[in-house]
């Protein structure tokens, strides 16, 4: 009798998905069931792994079939797999000196570039950097893509994204000073959204935001979203992008100050459907919203929520919030 009770508890777990490490404190809420075109009525938050001191910019890498994302404070990035669990993907990640130095030192933002090599925002090292090496052997073997504007230095470049012509779009808070605004090695006056092009060279697209942090395209790539992390002013703007990849009529998208008052999180990365729907980490999780700002729901996570990515096919999402590295399960398209 115990083999066969066994045998049908190894059954349930694995129809029913009780072996699932679903966070108790997490829910989705739903504003408009539309959002079930893309997130299932039985979705739950999972918990992949946790024990991070912050988690922050998440990236699936399709030709290793896993997640990697940073631990900020720990200069480090992780990786996540099915198949291997949790494991450290690259330590130094942001800050490569030797100098001892406070602050948020570590990698934050990750993308790939149109030929699948790292492209890391370094909060330490002040720069927007290329890995020399391939995923399967990551190193510290970097190249600077941009580290200054007008001869002075970043602040500590944040998040990032790619045109569809190559250039990089990136925002530049005060985030990884160690003394952040009032921090003596700041060179630039304000906090800043630029351009890199593939030569390298810059161009300053907005400094009217005091803490711009997440950035993202539209799938036409004719608007540009960027969240600013201010509880005084907890905004997404939204930009048109001019032939020139320049930015006009910039305008507020949504406006989460008074939601940032009595939710735990601030705006933060995002990543934009095919659809058009934006995901942004913000006040109580990932916020979803349609192209034309109406809020369908929330991912709650019960933590502050710093981004997500999508999988390839977009049928899974990933979220780094506080501690842990999270999961939610999608419908395919």
């Amino acid at each position: 009798m115990k083999s066969i009770s066994i045998s049908i508890l190894f059954v349930s777990i694995c129809l029913f998905g009780y072996s699932q490490n679903i966070k108790p404190d997490s829910k989705i809420i739903v504003d408009d069931p539309k959002l079930h075109q893309i997130i299932p009525e039985n979705a739950q938050i999972e918990i992949l792994a946790e024990g991070f001191e912050w988690s922050e910019g998440p990236l699936w890498l399709a030709s290793e079939s896993k997640v990697i994302f940073s631990d900020i404070p720990n200069n480090a990035i992780f990786e996540w797999s099915e198949k291997g669990g949790k494991k450290l993907f690259l330590k130094n990640s942001g800050y490569t000196s030797d100098k001892k130095r406070g602050g948020e030192i570590g990698s934050n933002a990750l993308l790939l570039d149109k030929d699948g090599r790292l492209i890391l925002c370094q909060h330490g090292d002040r720069r927007i950097a290329r890995m020399n090496t391939d995923l399967k052997n990551p190193s510290t073997d970097f190249t600077t893509i941009i580290d200054k504007y007008q001869g002075k230095r970043l602040n500590s470049p944040n998040d990032a994204t790619f045109h569809k012509n190559g250039d990089i779009y990136f925002t530049d808070p005060a985030y990884g000073l160690e003394f952040y605004l009032d921090d003596p090695a700041k060179e630039i006056d304000f906090q800043g959204v630029f351009k890199v092009d593939k030569n390298g060279e810059i161009t300053l697209l907005t400094k009217e935001l005091s803490c711009p942090n997440g950035i993202a395209f539209s799938p036409d790539y004719t608007k540009l979203y960027v969240a600013n992390s201010d509880p005084e002013k907890a905004i997404w703007m939204v930009y048109d992008v001019a032939k020139n990849g320049l930015l006009k009529n910039g305008k507020v998208f949504f406006d989460a100050t008074e939601r940032a008052k009595h939710q735990k999180g601030l705006p933060d990365g995002m990543k934009v459907h095919p659809n058009g729907w934006i995901f942004a980490s913000g006040p109580g999780g990932i916020l979803i919203f349609t192209p034309d700002a109406k809020l369908l729901g929330t991912i709650s996570t019960g933590e502050e929520t710093a981004n997500c990515a999508f999988n390839s096919d977009f049928t899974q999402l990933y979220i780094t919030a506080d501690n842990y590295l999270l999961r939610v399960k999608l419908i395919e398209n």
